[in-house]
């Protein structure tokens, strides 16, 4: 076992005492960061960045060189299962994700196989492997899943959606399906999360980007239903050390009761809800991450100092608090403007925590 060096991320999600709140940001390596898009350049597509271990530790690291953060989040993307179930993943240029092979019928999900983590999926633990042993201990390694609502809807939609006209359709016409469709991608998280920890992965996110979408009675069926379920099956000890598991539906403020009755460790909140008010919902029950606007980057740094004061006085004394943003950095946020960031929580943090 690796000893951490730095293990406030870790502490933060078991609400155990810390010096300062911890903080990683969404998307933190990505195209904000110009080395990041030269190594992107250099890989030649974003799927053979993924696919490349090397490549996918360099640029999980670049933010690490930058800014003093809490936490590595493993470099990869939420689509890769359904890839690895023979749905022909690709990128369009300023069109996102799409699929040669969407989920349309029956026939189609009965048709599905569940993935081997170190067989089709193997270049990702490759990558998780890689990047443990490069940080050596420097902060812990976050791995992660989409949810299955948030991947079936990417399947059957076979792109990105504003509407999910067709797997609402599917919902609510032909359940059945949706439900097995679920239920598969749900076991092959759990397997795939699985694989991530025993590869090195120290904590768990599950990213249910499109969980805001559905109505509270549909949210709970189609979406939590399933992430409850791998909450329930993912490993949750390795190494000798606690694996906290993270839950975040962008848009799922409503929910956030229901969330915490999962089991998870920690929730992650976006901007649209206050923080204290979320504490004082959930109290000690499970570690909240958030929740500043990723715009309030575009702000100078004496507004993006008063923000993160205002977050940090909102949740108030104590750990279970990991400050991020709301969602997922924006490509043209200037990276001097995370320094700030980073640096204020660390600042300002301090004084709502005894010293670990």
């Amino acid at each position: 076992m690796t000893e951490l060096k730095n293990d406030r991320f870790l502490r933060a999600l078991l609400k155990q005492p810390v010096d300062t709140t911890p903080i990683w940001i969404m998307r933190q390596a990505g195209r904000y960061l110009p080395e990041y898009r030269a190594t992107r350049a250099r890989a030649g597509s974003f799927m053979d960045l993924c696919k490349n271990a090397d490549l996918a530790c360099e640029v999980t690291l670049q933010p690490l060189e930058r800014y003093a953060l809490d936490a590595a989040i493993l470099f990869s993307d939420i689509l890769t299962v359904p890839d690895a179930m023979g749905l022909g993943l690709y990128f369009s240029e300023g069109e996102g994700p799409r699929f040669t092979n969407p989920v349309q019928s029956m026939a189609d999900i009965e048709k599905i196989g569940i993935p081997d983590p170190e067989g089709e999926l193997q270049y990702v633990m490759n990558a998780v492997r890689t990047i443990r042993r490069e940080l050596d201990g420097r902060v812990p390694l976050i791995g992660f899943t989409g949810s299955p609502w948030t991947l079936a809807t990417y399947m059957v939609e076979g792109c990105s959606s504003k509407e999910f006209a067709k797997i609402k359709g599917m919902l609510y016409d032909t359940p059945t399906a949706l439900h097995l469709l679920l239920d598969k991608l749900a076991d092959s998280i759990i397997l795939y999360l699985n694989a991530q920890i025993a590869a090195g992965a120290q904590a768990a996110m599950i990213f249910d980007t499109w969980g805001g979408s559905l109505t509270p009675a549909t949210y709970r069926e189609f979406s939590l239903r399933y992430m409850q379920k791998i909450v329930d099956g993912v490993t949750r000890e390795n190494d000798g050390r606690k694996v906290p598991v993270i839950l975040f539906t962008k848009g799922g403020a409503q929910w956030l009761e229901p969330m915490t009755e999962t089991g998870c460790d920690g929730l992650g909140l976006d901007w649209t809800i206050n923080i204290a008010e979320a504490r004082a919902r959930v109290g000690d029950k499970v570690a909240l991450q958030g929740n500043m606007d990723p715009c309030v980057l575009y702000a100078s740094p004496e507004v993006i100092r008063q923000q993160v004061a205002d977050i940090l006085a909102g949740y108030g004394q104590g750990s279970g608090h990991v400050f991020n943003l709301g969602h997922g950095i924006h490509q043209h946020i200037d990276p001097e403007k995370v320094g700030v960031l980073v640096d204020a929580v660390h600042e300002l943090g301090k004084q709502y925590h005894t010293t670990a």
